[in-house]
């Protein structure tokens, strides 16, 4: 996963360094030395994160926290404070000023990278969820004016995962300043099976359980549709890092290390909390914009029009950041002949479950679209060449080596599809102007005839011979 990343320090040293180990992990660094220099690099660059010293002449690290978080137009920039304050109230102070998370010098390099990896990739997934509230604005619906700093984070439902009662009575007696209803359990199985029968805006969850793994529980939260979007806090030992670094990477959301500093503590759910709401705000905003007018009826999948909307603001936001999105334009092999032999019935039964197939199959900020017919259309944001056939070769296999179950007397039948893929990549056409979504389907579905030309059930890339 590629990300921008927007190093800030007054000490050159400092950011070389930082630099240097990030690039290695082929991260994108852009640097700044003082904070209104800072500030014009977030405005000019778009980072996807900001490593933040804190202690800079001038204007200081939490300075540009806070401006950064009164712009709308980079308040959702995650901001980690990187810094030789140890003291938990300068922590308390970053956090409160809107940092996501606030790192010790020397940065434990696992902790750094794993921190980066798992904020780029929630920005990526609230990135998208914004950019779908303002296709539905564009289109005439109801858009929030909300942000994360403007939700509240008081009244919380929060489940909290440990096993000792010291702890444990420390995290309720903090919480209940802000009015929020904790539910213990003292074991993995019970914290599993309250969170997938109760409603939760938070799961706190102790890495320092005396039989159990606080891991493998934090696995099977993401796994679960129910559980899959609840922020989750880890408890955490000073020595227990690596630990920490693979439940990021599972996809917990921020960590605490013991013994519990209250205010710290608080600062931390407060912000995860705020963001959930702000997370289910966007979605529900969304899902009530959403109408017939841009959904496919029978599929529930976008149809054209939703599309012709969506893609020109992605080319323009990727054009932006230089990155790639890649189209993949498919159609169901020899569609005629399954409405003529078995009736439109089962034509639309292959329809929903090749929509279905191809959502299951992509990642959760990927858009599908069906464009009409026996067409569809995939549009994957930050997806160079090579990873687009890879998905695309990985959903021809998807779609066409198991058999579809109809009902018909034939019980079940073998579908496939053509797949032609283009990728835009933020070149200016032969015009001099950066590509429209229109040209980039254009060249999928060039590539499609291709496919569809050479025998069908295959995958060509745009500017390829099969």
């Amino acid at each position: 996963m590629s990300a921008r990343v927007l190093v800030v320090d007054d000490v050159l040293p400092n950011v070389k360094l930082l630099a240097a180990k990030l690039t290695r992990e082929y991260f994108d660094v852009v640097t700044a030395n003082s904070g209104p220099e800072a500030l014009e690099r977030v405005k000019a660059q778009q980072p996807d994160i900001i490593l933040l010293d804190v202690m800079m002449p001038g204007m200081d690290g939490f300075e540009v926290c806070e401006r950064i978080r009164s712009d709308p137009a980079t308040m959702h920039i995650p901001v980690v404070m990187v810094t030789a304050l140890s003291d938990v109230s300068d922590r308390v102070r970053g956090l409160e000023a809107g940092a996501d998370d606030f790192l010790t010098k020397p940065v434990n390099d696992v902790a750094l990278f794993a921190r980066v990896r798992s904020l780029v990739r929630l920005k990526m997934m609230m990135d998208e969820w914004r950019l779908r509230e303002s296709t539905s604005g564009q289109l005439g619906m109801l858009v929030s004016t909300d942000s994360v700093q403007t939700q509240t984070s008081e009244g919380a439902r929060v489940l909290v995962v440990e096993d000792s009662s010291i702890d444990l009575d420390k995290i309720g007696e903090t919480l209940s300043r802000d009015r929020d209803h904790v539910v213990a359990a003292d074991n993995c199985a019970a914290g599993l099976e309250l969170a997938l029968g109760q409603e939760f805006e938070l799961i706190i969850v102790s890495l320092t359980l005396m039989r159990e793994d606080g891991l493998r529980l934090c696995s099977q939260l993401r796994s679960h549709e129910q559980t899959r979007q609840i922020p989750i806090l880890l408890l955490a030992d000073e020595t227990d890092m690596d630990r920490v670094a693979k439940g990021l990477e599972l996809g917990a959301n921020d960590y605490l290390i013991k013994p519990i500093d209250r205010n710290e503590l608080l600062a931390r759910a407060r912000t995860q909390v705020r963001r959930k709401r702000y997370q289910d705000r966007l979605r529900a905003n969304y899902e009530q914009s959403l109408s017939m007018a841009l959904t496919d009826s029978l599929t529930g999948l976008f149809n054209r029009r939703y599309l012709s909307a969506h893609l020109p603001r992605l080319l323009d936001r990727s054009g932006g950041n230089a990155k790639p999105v890649a189209t993949l334009l498919f159609d169901i092999d020899h569609f005629k002949v399954v409405n003529d032999s078995w009736g439109h019935g089962v034509g639309d039964e292959v329809l929903k479950e090749v929509a279905t197939r191809a959502s299951r199959n992509l990642r959760n900020f990927d858009l599908v679209a069906r464009l009409g017919g026996e067409e569809f259309v995939v549009i994957m944001p930050d997806t160079d060449l090579a990873q687009a056939m890879m998905v695309a070769e990985r959903l021809r296999r998807r779609i066409g080596n198991e058999p579809f179950t109809v009902n018909a007397p034939v019980g079940n039948i073998s579908v496939t599809i053509s797949i032609g893929v283009a990728v835009a990549d933020g070149s200016p056409t032969d015009d001099g102007k950066p590509e429209s979504g229109e040209q980039l389907l254009r060249r999928a579905d060039t590539a499609l005839y291709k496919a569809k030309r050479a025998g069908r059930n295959r995958v060509v890339a745009d500017g390829e011979e099969p």
